[in-house]
């Protein structure tokens, strides 16, 4: 019995939730395909983007992020 707990909880753990939209991402792309690992790999650098843009806000004394912080 507790093995099949086990088992199903590890099933239920999600990857890390995505902040950019795949269905959106695909739309955008006009003339080629979108591979798998490119979500991911974009999501890491949207990730980037806002961490580098909520410290410059921070440094201004900011607490919103403007166009101007990317």
């Amino acid at each position: 019995m507790a093995a099949r707990r086990k088992k199903a909880a590890s099933r239920s753990r999600k990857p890390a939730e995505l902040i950019i939209s795949k269905a959106r991402t695909k739309a955008a792309v006009k003339k080629c395909n979108v591979g798998g690992e490119f979500y991911e790999a974009l999501d890491k650098v949207v990730r980037e983007l806002i961490k580098d843009a909520e410290g410059r806000a921070i440094g201004n004394k900011r607490k919103t992020l403007k166009a101007v912080d990317l």
